[in-house]
């Protein structure tokens, strides 16, 4: 099977340029900026990416891979800061720009590129970069350029070395899989050998090889993640996985049924049910800040989970405590690989567990974004309807009740949600969207029914499109089916009065609200 190493400089689109490359049915491994080129050799890898990241290359410390990664005998591609490292390394020059490129560019292509082969300019590139190439290392000649860099791409086909100054592997690169696909198949001679099932069966050998003959406790939300982790660690160790599923008071309408009933009845799995929606809705009591809410909402997993731990470990030896952690997740929470980069928001599910909690962690999905999540489900036999179901917070509710979480404000949250939910469903909207759902927002407003004042609460809907849910746009649904939704909500949901439509895009605002 032909590999690429994706060498990660601590850039957000680390994952992003492994997830694009597997994309194109290559197979991609992502290791440390500093794996020895004779490792990498030992991998048997056919190229080798360098990704971008925070850092300049003029700073001291910056971080550098091993120089004989250039002398492989492999094709090496360095993308922004990779190219900037490529270039310096072997003899060119990069120096701080005086205008910094970030958002879309205009890329004019000279011909004759094998990396360029087939595209036609110019080309609309996603740059995010202060530091630009003066001068390219000898043997390397410029294939394209920008209004602010001669350099944007470069070529040396005697040392099979190429950079591009520009993220092709974000969707706002024109044609940036086709760059991809020029310089794995073209250029590195790769075979279009991997598909999801590969995935399944290294995913399968990693578990068991991590567990052992040792216990698994998953936590189990009835999401898209968590389901196909249950599915996969079930087929991998059978009877070893015990899911737990916590009912905090802040799940959708019926949920708990729909859960108790899939995986119970369905896949046969020992699934324990915890009561714990007293115990959350107390520790949230009087809580406003959407952070402290998520730090709440994560301790108390984490406390429900050490006591059933306590509860599992007496009929069985349980080491390991299993997660669906996905990319997204990973990257909004925290600096991955020494990226610097700010959290944008704190997830229960990321960052480790508490010393007092004696087990291990498995995230078995941790490199995995949403929609090769649910490819990877299909693989082990989920059904559709589970896996294309929206995506739903770990907090649940806890985030969609803006400021303090009441169990009246989550009962009228989740009626509304539900009707919203249906009527999407009826006017066959709802597998457009990748995520709707409503909002409850704790401010009253004046209404008129039946010619009474009302004096009630408002709902925001939101409906959002996405490949990745690392950018989205707000749904253009038909008025009919906005105004079927509120009409129902507004007259079948007691306390509320008002309902709108949120039509903010991801960035700036992000998906939830909070």
């Amino acid at each position: 099977m032909s590999i690429i190493a994706v060498l990660d400089f601590g850039s957000q689109y680390t994952q992003v340029i492994a997830r694009r490359v597997r994309e194109c049915n290559v197979h991609s491994r992502i290791f440390p900026f500093d794996t020895p080129a004779s490792a990498l050799k030992a991998e048997g890898v056919v190229g080798i990416i360098l990704s971008g990241g925070p850092a300049s290359v003029k700073a001291p410390g910056s971080p550098r891979p091993d120089p004989a990664v250039f002398d492989l005998g492999v094709p090496v591609l360095g993308i922004c800061y990779g190219l900037q490292l490529l270039a310096e390394m072997n003899g060119g020059k990069v120096a701080n720009s005086k205008q910094r490129e970030y958002g879309n560019g205009k890329l004019t292509i000279k011909p004759g590129s094998k990396l360029f082969a087939g595209i036609k300019g110019p080309l609309t590139v996603w740059n995010s970069h202060g530091d630009k190439l003066t001068k390219p290392p000898a043997g390397a000649k410029a294939i394209a350029s920008t209004e602010n860099s001669a350099y944007a791409a470069i070529e040396d086909t005697g040392h099979q070395r190429y950079g591009l100054q520009f993220h092709p592997e974000v969707n706002h690169t024109q044609h940036g899989i086709k760059i991809l696909k020029n310089f794995l198949y073209k250029i590195c001679r790769a075979k279009a050998d991997w598909k999801m099932s590969n995935f399944v069966n290294e995913a399968i050998a990693t578990v068991r090889a991590q567990v052992g003959k040792s216990n698994v406790i998953l936590a189990l939300s009835g999401g898209v993640d968590s389901s196909v982790v249950a599915a996969l660690l079930h087929k991998a160790i059978g009877s070893q996985l015990t899911c737990v599923f916590v009912d905090h008071g802040l799940l959708r309408l019926n949920e708990r049924a729909q859960v108790e009933k899939m995986f119970r009845d369905h896949f046969k799995v020992n699934l324990i049910v915890v009561d714990a929606a007293e115990r959350f809705l107390n520790a949230l009591k009087g809580v406003e800040d959407p952070e402290k809410k998520r730090k709440i909402i994560g301790h108390e997993f984490i406390k429900v989970f050490e006591d059933e731990f306590s509860k599992i470990a007496r009929k069985s030896h349980a080491e390991f405590l299993a997660q669906g952690t996905i990319y997204p997740d990973v990257i909004e929470s925290a600096a991955i690989a020494g990226n610097p980069s700010a959290t944008i928001k704190s997830h229960h599910n990321v960052g480790g567990l508490p010393k007092t909690m004696k087990l291990k962690l498995v995230e078995p999905i941790r490199e995995l974004f949403k929609d090769e999540v649910r490819a990877l489900g299909l693989e082990v036999g989920l059904p559709h309807d589970m896996l294309w179901r929206h995506p739903f917070p770990g907090p649940g509710l806890g985030v969609r009740v803006l400021g303090e979480v009441k169990k009246e404000f989550c009962d009228i949250l989740r009626e509304a949600d539900a009707i919203f939910i249906d009527e999407l469903h009826k006017a066959k909207w709802y597998y457009k969207t990748w995520q709707a759902f409503a909002v409850f927002i704790p401010v009253k407003t004046v209404g008129v029914m039946g010619d009474e004042r009302t004096y009630d609460y408002l709902i925001s809907l939101r409906a959002i499109t996405s490949t990745d849910a690392m950018t989205a746009d707000w749904a253009r649904l038909p008025y009919e089916l906005l105004q079927r939704a509120s009409t129902r909500i507004i007259n079948e949901v007691k306390g509320v009065n008002r309902v709108v439509y949120d039509i903010s895009s991801k960035p700036p605002a992000t998906i939830e609200w909070e």
